[in-house]
């Protein structure tokens, strides 16, 4: 969601699981079910990168591989409290405070937040990131400025 054209991506880590059936089988069980032609396991997707490209709060949440995928990269463009909200959603960018109100969605152990507005030095982003971030984000978050 951007005014222009704007790309995301996950990259998923693909396991083969064995299918719940089968669990607590013994071995030679498991191996002669396989060579029977039985297919014994299950494909598992885990999001392990992913990218939301410039967007508004709703890309991020119309994939929640975003809020799940180990590393995520996404941009903060706006973190005064007089930027509104409104008007930044509309041209397809993020404020801090869409962080906040998420907080707990996010899963991820580390994130990326870049795409600061030129309006900000690195020092008054990293100030204020420091002063209104609640620890558990705090803690996974790097600054990209």
């Amino acid at each position: 969601v951007h005014t222009v054209p704007s790309r995301g991506f996950i990259v998923w880590e693909r396991r083969n699981k064995l299918k719940d059936e089968y669990v607590g089988l013994a071995g030679p069980q498991i191996r002669d079910l396989k060579l029977s032609g039985v297919e014994i396991t299950r494909e598992v997707r885990l999001p392990l990168l992913a990218y939301t490209g410039d967007t508004a709060p709703a890309g991020l949440d119309a994939e929640p591989a975003f809020y799940e995928a180990k590393v995520l990269i996404t941009e903060m463009s706006f973190i005064r409290a007089s930027h509104r909200r409104d008007k930044i959603h509309k041209f397809g960018h993020m404020h801090l405070d869409d962080f906040l109100e998420r907080a707990p969605r996010f899963k991820n152990e580390l994130i990326v937040a870049a795409h600061f507005s030129t309006r900000y030095h690195p020092n008054e982003v990293r100030k204020v990131l420091d002063a209104k971030l609640p620890p558990e984000l705090k803690a996974k978050l790097n600054v990209w400025v």
